[in-house]
Order: structure tokens, then sequence, then C-alpha cells
């Protein structure tokens, strides 16, 4: 079959890794936002809201029935979340939420990751205190002033509308996000909403290079590897 073949096969292993690891974590996070809720996406904005962004990921629709369907069912993980702080490879400050049905795994597997890298864990809130936690929304258009007006309109607590190259983005706080976006879409019929996260965003920013930059990627390969890691958020700077 030749060397073709192999390097293609290899291709299509690793496709099928990541699909497998982005396909468990949207599962994990529908479970788990159905079974604070309801089991459905018009009736629960949290739900919709993961449903809309695995879609916008390419994940199949069957993937996203099965996941709803077991959390409203008696079967289903029990998962809670989890979030760990520290200083990674070069002083990067990382952040990384989980959702876990075994605490003690999920910190074995996060401790391993810190402690193979020489890197530091830190007590919660250590690093959190150095970034922003924010609603953020991000569509094509340059009105932000129209955008702005929208968010005063609609008794929005909005930290900041930015326009840059084509595109808006809008800084709200986390508790605003679902009036946020219910006042986008209203205003603003058709817009594409390409970012609607809660997400944390570093006050500073921090450049790494040469071993300190090579650690760090094996440190972040390392936290993608595991399964109960969700989100990973820094403070390195990526050219």
């Amino acid at each position: 079959m030749g060397r073709i073949f192999e390097k293609r096969k290899y291709s299509i292993y690793k496709t099928a890794a990541q699909n497998s690891k982005l396909y468990s974590k949207y599962s994990k996070q529908l479970s788990m936002a159905a079974k604070k809720g309801v089991p459905d996406p018009d009736a629960n904005p949290l739900l919709r809201s993961i449903v809309e962004r695995a879609k916008k990921d390419n994940v199949p629709s069957h993937v996203i029935d099965k996941a709803i369907q077991k959390a409203a069912g008696a079967g289903g993980e029990d998962l809670e979340s989890a979030r760990y702080e520290g200083v990674g490879p070069g002083g990067a400050m990382v952040i990384i939420d989980c959702l876990t049905d075994n605490n003690q795994r999920t910190i074995t597997d996060v401790r391993n990751c810190f402690t193979k890298t020489g890197s530091k864990m830190a007590a919660n809130g250590s690093v959190a205190m150095l970034f922003d936690h924010l609603a953020v929304f991000s569509f094509k258009g340059d009105d932000d002033e129209k955008v702005l007006d929208v968010m005063f309109a609609a008794d929005v607590a909005v930290e900041e509308v930015a326009s840059k190259d084509g595109d808006i983005t809008v800084f709200a706080p986390p508790t605003e996000f679902y009036k946020a976006k219910t006042a986008l879409l209203k205003a603003l019929p058709g817009i594409d909403l390409e970012v609607q996260e809660i997400t944390f965003l570093p006050q500073t920013t921090k450049t790494l290079s040469g071993e300190d930059l090579a650690l760090f990627e094996k440190f972040m390969n390392m936290l993608n590897d595991c399964d109960d890691v969700q989100d990973v958020y820094h403070n390195v700077s990526v050219p």
C-alpha cells in the first residue's frame, strides 16, 4: 500500500481522534446543561447556546440529540464543573475548566500535566484575578455606534463595543450573556454570531520563545488530551 497510504491513514486516525475529543466535550456540556434545566433547547437558553456552538463546530446532529436524550433519561453521567489554576512553562498564567464525574481522577490528570512540564498549580482565584471574565460576541459589521445603542436600549451593562477590520465585538458581564444575545438578534436580524461565549481574557499577555515555548506547547497538548478538560485559558500571545 506504500507510504502515501500510511500518511493518509495517519491523517484519518488523527482527525478521528480530534473529532472524538470534540464530540465528547460537547456531549458533556450538553448533558450537564440539559440536567440543570430542561432537555429542550427551546426552553433552556444555556442548552440552546451550546447546541448552536456545537453545530457551528460541525458536531453531527445525532451526537447532539443522543447527549440530550441521555440526559433526559435516568442514565447519563452525573457531571460537575471543576476549575484549576496555575503557572505554566515560562511563567504563563493558565485557567483550566473541566467537567467530571470523578474529581480525584480529574485533578490527578491535570496535576500530571503541571508536574511533567515543571509547572505549578495555584490556589483558586489567584490566577483568575489576572483575567477579565466576560461574555463576548463577534460578528461582521462596522457600525459600532449602532450596536452600542442597541445594548443601551436593551439595558445591557455592556463593557465595550469594538470595531476592527470589518468585525464588531461586544464585551459584557457574564450575567448579561443571554440579554445581550437576545438584543443583538432582535435588533440586527440576520447577523451571524461568529463568536458567542463566556470566556477569560488576560489583562496582559506574555510572549514565549525557545524552550519555554516548546514546553508550553507540550503542556497545552497534554491538557487537551485529558478527557475531562473542556477549556484552557492562558495569557500567552499567539502569533
